[in-house]
Order: structure tokens, then sequence, then C-alpha cells
């Protein structure tokens, strides 16, 4: 179960689990990648060992190793999206920090925009700014883009509300989907399925290949869920 998973991981770089298996496969998944910025053959044995999938190897000793070359460890990040339907369990999405464009670079940002003063205090660039200058850097601030707008609030918000934006920004719950169950929503996440906009994208091609690993489900209902998501956007 933690190979399968720790492949989903690389291959899509977030999935979405339990708590428990989250915080079992960071310690998993982690050491794999710590031996992916060593790219030998003894390393490649080793990690293909654990993971048995070859197309996870590639994609860790190539896009990942290559991300996170200069991290000396915590590759991963896990936050909790609340409870899941049925039995209550606690959910969590796991991702590999390097990949998440909300959340990367944010103090390197902060230190470049501020200015340290010879008495300790800090000035943004829109107060050490000349004072015709002003209207312009607020005109700028009205285009921020809506990803940086969502990052600032998450650095700002106490963390208590971290939580709940976190669940917005992670995607859409494909349980609330009537006839897809908590496991089958785990295996669309498995697949880079998380929002209703991805599963209403899903083509004829991408469901002939669904169904060969899952042969209980039939093509109308796959047509059913596809009709559903749509229905929700």
């Amino acid at each position: 179960m933690l190979a399968n998973m720790a492949s989903s991981l690389i291959k899509h770089k977030k999935i979405t689990t339990t708590v428990a298996k989250a915080k079992a496969l960071r310690v998993y998944v982690e050491p794999l990648i710590t031996k992916s910025k060593e790219k030998s053959t003894h390393n490649y044995r080793t990690v293909f060992a654990y993971l048995k999938d070859k197309e996870a190897v590639t994609e860790l000793f190539t896009s990942v190793s290559d991300k996170v070359l200069n991290r000396p460890g915590g590759y991963t990040r896990i936050l909790k999206v609340g409870n899941r339907a049925g039995d209550n369990a606690d959910m969590a999405m796991i991702e590999l920090v390097d990949f998440n464009e909300y959340f990367s670079g944010f103090g390197k940002d902060q230190q470049a925009g501020s200015k340290r003063t010879r008495r300790g205090k800090s000035k943004t660039a829109t107060e050490t700014a000349p004072k015709a200058e002003k209207s312009t850097a607020v005109a700028v601030a009205v285009e921020v883009p809506v990803a940086e707008l969502v990052s600032e609030t998450l650095d700002t918000a106490p963390v208590n509300e971290v939580e709940n934006i976190v669940a917005e920004v992670a995607g859409d719950n494909l349980v609330d989907i009537d006839g897809i169950g908590p496991a089958f929503a785990e295996r669309l996440n498995a697949l880079g399925i998380f929002t209703f906009a991805e599963l209403a994208a899903l083509t004829e091609e991408n469901i002939a290949e669904l169904e060969t690993k899952d042969s209980m489900t039939s093509p109308e209902e796959w047509n059913n869920w596809i009709e559903q998501a749509k229905a929700r956007l």
C-alpha cells in the first residue's frame, strides 16, 4: 500500500488520504527522495526495490530530484482537509513542498520586499517609495493574481483558519457525487482527479482506461458521474 501511495505521490505531486496514512507515507517516501539526489546504479536499484514502479522511479530521479537538490529534508507537507463522509475519518492532503505554487517562495518574497532601517524597523516598498509613486503602487496591488491573494491569506490567517482555507484550495469533495464512495474517491485522487472540473473533463479514452482497472463500473455510471460534475461547475 505504501509503495503504491508513494508512486502516486511522486507522479502527481499530491494525493489525498487519511491523516494516519499520510504520516506513515511521509516516513516511507522521504528517505527515497534523499537517495534520488545521488544518481547512482545502487540508488536506482534500492529505490526500485521499494516502489516497484519504473515510471515513478524515473520521475523521482529526474524532475523531483532536480527540484529538491538544495533542500536538506522536509520534502513533504501534510495539510488536513476535514473529515470523510461516511466514517468521519480525518482526511489530509500530502504533497511535495517544492511543487506547490501557492506556498513556495513567500519567505524570500517578504524579505526582498522589506528594508531594515537603522532603528531595526522594516519598511515595505510602498512605504519607502516617494509620495508621487504611491498611487502606482496601489494600482499594481489591485492586479495581484488570485493565487498570490490566497497565499497571502494563508500566510497572515490565524492557525485555526488555515485548514479551512487549504481545504477550499485543495479541490472539491468528489464523495458529494452520487455513487462515488470514499474508496473510489481516493482512487480518482491517485489518478490526479481532485476537482469536479477534472472529473467533468474526462474523455472516452480516459474512461476506457479506467474501466480496464475497475471492471465493476459501467460506462453508464461514468457518464452519470461526469454529468453530475458538470452540473456542479
